[in-house]
């Protein structure tokens, strides 16, 4: 199997341009122009951006990648493309009772979570979330440890290939990370925030130390919280999502870094959910419903009308130093879903309910929002459950007369 990346080094010599197109969620459209110098063709690849610095810096990447005799074609081939044509070479010398955890890897993880991502836009940055993210969905140390595995042999190409200066999968310390997220895990009720009043103490002092006092700041972290969603989660909210009948937000979308900014997919697991919207924040939301140019419409936007992440939140708002100085020190965004569910769970809602508001695969990872008191009431019932359905012999289940 032949790659794209693999051709010889090209130096082509590139010409770029960005044009502005009124009227489209991404305006501007880089371009770069080339000569194929085996055949002569003129080629071009395009990519359409919401900001015209996003467009310059994707056409600074390409030609960075020209001068470094990548093929501009070849610069942008996305993780998963590029690891399905040279897999054969990645793999080689590996025994069998490897290469299925390593492949397992790659297809469970690997290309669910970065696949999408350009090869070359590949930062540490991105391994780090993403190995962030296999910790939080419980994967095993050994099944964290093989996926990585693979990420670096394919990565380890692409540095042959000259496709990547380096291999930024090669990351050090993430067992560290790994027991951090083991402990924050086993007990995420000590990272909520303790009440509602706290919680719009947070919202009004982010406001008011964000650049113009942008009020959308305050709102997304207070729906965030009440919702318990993720940033990424509020960001890809629609105004046709909301069902102001029943009161319940339908999470379809998330925002996340994509190849030349950040971009909208499905939601983690692949799965929709309702999730009810609570009388304290209807207000807030009917305001932002009534102003919606249409059901397609974001609901939460920064100041330039722009996608939203935890990384533009934390930078726009000073987020640390806010919450440091109001001795939240813990206090992450993530951590406004712990708040959500924690609140819920104290509410008394239904475990199983939890579980299908907060989209959790397990019911492990719910029952550990739930009060110490009522979880183990919970384990209690969970024990007797496994007593009764384990298997016994006919002697010892039969009664006996004293």
């Amino acid at each position: 199997m032949t790659s794209t990346a693999q051709h010889p080094p090209l130096s082509v010599s590139v010409k770029s341009d960005v044009e502005y197109r009124a009227g489209r969620p991404k305006p501007y459209k880089a371009r770069v122009r080339w000569n194929d110098p085996v055949t002569g063709d003129r080629r071009s690849k395009s990519h359409s951006t919401e900001t015209p610095e996003e467009a310059q810096e994707w056409i600074d990447g390409m030609i960075r990648a020209a001068n470094g005799g990548i093929n501009p074609a070849a610069a942008t081939q996305r993780l998963a493309e590029y690891g399905a044509d040279v897999m054969p070479l990645a793999i080689r010398g590996l025994e069998r009772k490897t290469l299925d955890p390593y492949l397992a890897g790659w297809r469970l993880r690997v290309v669910p979570t970065l696949g999408h991502i350009p090869t070359a836009m590949i930062t540490n940055g991105v391994v780090d979330r993403a190995v962030y993210s296999w910790i939080e969905d419980e994967c095993s140390r050994s099944t964290v440890k093989n996926t990585l595995a693979i990420l670096v042999r394919v990565l380890e190409q692409a540095v042959r290939d000259g496709v990547v200066d380096r291999n930024v999968a090669r990351v050090k310390g993430w067992q560290r990370e790994y027991q951090q997220a083991e402990d924050e895990l086993d007990d995420p009720r000590s990272l909520a925030l303790p009440s509602w009043e706290a919680l719009t103490t947070l919202a009004d002092t982010l406001t008011a130390r964000s650049h113009g006092q942008f009020t959308g700041w305050g709102h997304i972290v207070t729906f965030a919280a009440c919702t318990a969603a993720r940033i990424g989660e509020v960001s890809g909210v629609q105004a046709g999502d909301i069902d102001r009948a029943t009161w319940t937000w339908t999470v379809r979308r998330q925002t996340t870094p994509g190849p030349g900014g950040l971009i909208d997919k499905g939601t983690k697991g692949k799965r929709a959910r309702k999730v009810p919207i609570i009388e304290e924040i209807r207000p807030m939301v009917i305001e932002r419903l009534d102003s919606a140019a249409g059901p397609d419409a974001r609901l939460f936007t920064g100041p330039r009308g722009g996608r939203i992440s935890t990384a533009v939140l934390r930078d726009a708002t000073h987020w640390d130093d806010v919450v440091t100085e109001l001795g939240y020190e813990h206090l992450r965004r993530h951590d406004l879903r712990h708040t959500g569910l924690t609140w819920l769970a104290d509410a008394g809602v239904h475990v199983h309910v939890l579980r299908k508001i907060a989209g959790h695969g397990s019911i492990t990872t719910t029952q550990r929002y739930l009060h110490p008191d009522q979880r183990s009431i919970s384990e209690a019932g969970d024990a007797l459950s496994a007593h009764l359905r384990a298997p016994r012999s006919p002697e010892v289940s039969r009664l006996r007369a004293v």
